[in-house]
């Protein structure tokens, strides 16, 4: 069934001409990836598709019955909602009757009112809220948002950072299963775990997906194919981003090959014209014009390419020396008594939760924080070139011209291989056409923000470069250009970010904020400390089995001994504790790598592990309970 279809679409800013002429269509389950650089479109083009944005050409055509879900990158959330009331936004019926269930429970909990009544009206709503799937939903909510790093559901949404709010509109988003699912950078925000159980959770989900996202490891994983927005034109891919990867070497290969092609002919046609031969026959002025021809004959580039090339300043021996570090916020510690020596040329991957530290530690190193305790040493020759997550040199310059704003750094750019080239130059490679150069920087795109932020700092000439979440906003054309870069890089580079791809492809050793202001070293890039942090969880558990087997309180106990009835009952407890366990993994397993594509038997499972969690609790309580008493 045909979901989507658009058909010959055009959208122009005026500086900018982001779609000529785009045509395609989804079918149900398909998964589509659209690509391009930051400024090019993409975003615009799922507003479009929603209806927020309108377009200036073409048509756009939605299935009548098809339930269509956009989520931004920064979605709007209803700031005096709990968590789970904002995940059922777009589940209303099923969130009234669970308000409606709680208020009559709660009533009857405070003796209020008519008993009979209550309980008459408590039996209707539970009969409605089997009928319309509630519970399971509401099961289904919870394991979502555990799985995305959220397990307060009863806080307020406006009590929650961006990122929070991020993972809270897409667990709504995932829940409401629409027929077809539009989301902008749903990786941002969200840590390594969390982006794989997604990764999963959608390579399983049965609606239309059209998606952008600068993980490459995700996007590879999810899509069956590929939509290319470039300098307005537009490209289909049957294909993942891999099959992608590969027919767009091939096709930038052959228009290199046409373009050689080409200039040799014209080579020689012109050396023909040089040694003058009279153009008296019909023949001859032909030929003429056919030179003229193809001396007017223009080639598209491969592709719209950022081309990086900056100087660096020379780094010596000592580069970064922290000395017993520790930084608190009032309870919370973030970083207790660390120290590590960079090394010049060092490539750091650093790693954590939200809210672990990071950005800190960032601070901390280049001195925009100070530490509670311990000390921070500098070497002399160090430049530091500081990629943080907000961009924060470009406040206050919102109404400046992007010209005039590189101007203030440097008119003159001494590149890579010695050449000067002009700010303007230097735009141009970091594509900004000559238009945008001169638009003011609130008309650019947020992604286009970032890559111009990326400049500023490169052409600063750092010998350290400090890549606080880069992936955020930069797309997947420039993070390659930029993966480049940092190999050929003299200097120190410490990476923060979530992105597998980007710290596979970028650091040699690796940093994990693992609770308490403890980090901890892990050599290697983040694929090698994924298999480990695999294999000591598998140990871990293992560990932890022998020792619930083997516990026993240590102070003897007051209470009575047991009865009979509870001596048998102590003994059963314990096998019965390990079949659900065993229940609970075979459970999670299905459900978390082979999940079934019936939605019902998904619902069936989630609430049978729902209840088999609660069934451990209650069983493990009891067995400590009673194994008190057995001393």
């Amino acid at each position: 069934m045909t979901i989507l279809t658009v058909r010959s679409l055009k959208k122009d800013f005026g500086i900018k001409e982001i779609l000529r002429d785009a045509t395609f269509s989804l079918e149900e389950g398909d998964k589509v990836g659209l690509i391009g650089t930051n400024g090019s479109g993409k975003s615009t083009l799922l507003k479009m598709i929603a209806g927020i944005e309108p377009i200036d050409g073409g048509e756009i055509k939605i299935n009548p019955g098809a339930k269509v879900i956009y989520l931004p990158q920064e979605p709007d959330l209803q700031e005096d909602y709990t968590v789970l009331e904002q995940v059922f936004a777009h589940s209303s019926e099923q969130m009234a009757l669970l308000r409606e269930y709680e208020a009559i429970s709660a009533q009857l909990g405070e003796n209020q009112g008519d008993h009979s009544l209550l309980m008459a009206k408590l039996t209707s709503v539970i009969e409605r809220i089997e009928a319309a799937g509630a519970w399971e939903l509401e099961t289904n909510a919870k394991i979502i948002l555990n799985k995305l790093g959220i397990e307060d559901f009863q806080a307020r949404v406006g009590n929650l950072s961006g990122g929070y709010r991020k993972r809270i509109a897409l667990a709504s988003a995932l829940l409401s299963t629409p027929d077809l699912l539009l989301i902008d950078e749903p990786t941002n925000h969200l840590d390594a775990l969390a982006i794989e159980w997604l990764q999963s959770y959608l390579n399983h989900y049965q609606g239309a997906l059209l998606l952008i996202t600068h993980d490459r490891y995700f996007l590879d994983s999810v899509t069956n194919r590929i939509l290319e927005i470039d300098r307005g034109n537009f490209y289909a891919y049957s294909g993942n981003y891999a099959y992608y990867l590969e027919k767009k070497a091939a096709a930038a290969e052959m228009i290199a090959s046409s373009q050689r092609k080409h200039q040799g002919v014209l080579r020689r046609e012109l050396e023909w014209l040089k040694r003058g031969p009279k153009a008296r026959s019909t023949k001859q002025k032909a030929r003429i014009d056919r030179i003229r021809a193809m001396q007017g004959q223009t080639f598209l580039e491969a592709a719209g390419k950022v081309a990086i090339s900056t100087p660096s300043t020379r780094l010596g021996k000592k580069v970064i020396e922290l000395h017993n570090i520790s930084k608190s916020y009032g309870e919370k510690t973030l970083i207790k008594d660390f120290s590590y020596i960079f090394n010049p040329e060092e490539r750091v991957g650093i790693i954590g939760s939200n809210g672990a530290g990071k950005s800190t530690l960032m601070d901390i190193i280049t001195g925009k924080v100070t530490p509670d305790s311990g000390r921070v040493e500098i070497g002399s020759t160090v430049v530091f070139g500081y990629f943080d997550q907000y961009s924060e040199s470009l406040s206050g310059h919102e109404n400046e011209r992007v010209i005039e704003y590189l101007k203030n750094i440097a008119e003159l750019v001494k590149t890579a291989d010695g050449s000067v080239i002009t700010a303007s130059q230097m735009l141009e490679r970091f594509l900004f056409s000559p238009n945008q150069q001169y638009a003011p920087i609130h008309k650019l795109s947020g992604g286009e923000k970032r890559r111009l932020f990326l400049l500023e700092i490169l052409m600063s000439a750092p010998n350290v470069l400090i890549l606080d979440e880069p992936t955020n906003d930069l797309d997947v054309q420039t993070l390659g250009v930029l993966e480049e870069y940092l190999e050929d890089f003299l200097g120190c580079v410490i990476v923060v970010s979530h992105d597998r791809y980007f710290l596979d492809r970028t650091v040699d050793t690796i940093f994990a904020f693992e609770g308490e202001g403890k980090l901890r070293h892990y050599p290697g890039n983040y694929s090698v400390y994924l298999e480990t942090q695999k294999t000591v969880t598998a140990e871990s558990k293992t560990a932890k089995t022998a020792s619930n087997k083997a516990v026993r309180p240590s102070q003897p106990s007051t209470s009575n001994k047991l009865s009979f009835k509870e001596k048998k009952e102590y003994e059963s407890l314990e096998p019965k504790i390990e079949q659900l366990e065993r229940e609970k993994s075979e459970l999670e397993e299905i459900l978390y790598q082979n999940p079934p594509e019936d939605f019902q038997e998904l619902q069936l499972l989630s609430a049978n592990l729902a209840k088999i969690l609660t069934e451990i609790e209650a069983a493990t309580e009891r067995w400590l309970e009673l194994a008190e008493r057995d001393q």
